[in-house]
């Protein structure tokens, strides 16, 4: 459960966006798009090898 303490005299718009930054950093839409579809460990092992290249030349291009 998230808790957002709130101080005196604060309003509720800046404790809605604690709130949603707070539910965001659990992780819990990503993961549930996630487990919508299936995906085969060989397709997630690509795409991880992909992101890696891609980073890495991100890298090499700033030294």
């Amino acid at each position: 459960m998230i808790i957002v303490p709130l101080k005196d005299g604060e309003h509720i718009e800046r404790a809605i966006k604690k709130f949603k930054r707070k539910f965001e950093k659990t992780g819990v839409i990503k993961e549930l798009r996630n487990r919508q579809a299936f995906t085969k460990p060989s397709i997630i092992e690509r795409q991880q090898r992909l992101k890696a290249a891609y980073k890495q030349t991100l890298q090499l291009a700033d030294e």
